[in-house]
């Protein structure tokens, strides 16, 4: 459960170290994002050789949620962090690094991120 103002780490290699959350797309009143909703944030911190910089203003896609969600079939899926992974533009999904780090939900594949559940390294 990722709300406004939430720091979230990057779970990519596109320079991100630390983001926080400043709006949840999805509607003008919505409070909360989960695993596979697309978010805009600001870089609080990045790597001085990434692509991105500090102060930045990104999109991404939350991938990682402490909260746990319930799936369809019972069981719930819950993360030690939040974190995300920072896209190019939401129509077209693609991720601006090119490796993605820890375990992705299945739930990202389902909702058209396509890429980033084929380069993450484990899809849970």
């Amino acid at each position: 459960m990722i709300q406004h103002r939430s720091m979230l780490a990057s779970a990519d290699n596109s320079g991100a170290r630390v983001l926080q959350v400043i709006h949840i797309f999805g509607g003008s009143k919505r409070r909360f994002g989960y695993i596979g909703d697309v978010i805009n944030c600001v870089v609080k911190s990045s790597s001085s050789t990434g692509q991105v910089k500090d102060g930045e203003i990104v999109k991404a896609v939350v991938v990682r949620t402490r909260k746990g969600m319930r799936r369809d079939d019972g069981s719930y899926i819950r993360f030690s962090e939040n974190a995300a992974v920072l896209i190019d533009n939401p129509k077209d999904k693609n991720p601006r690094g090119t490796r993605i780090f820890g375990p992705i939900a299945r739930e990202i594949k389902d909702k058209g991120f396509a890429k980033i559940a084929s380069m993450a390294v484990e899809v849970v």
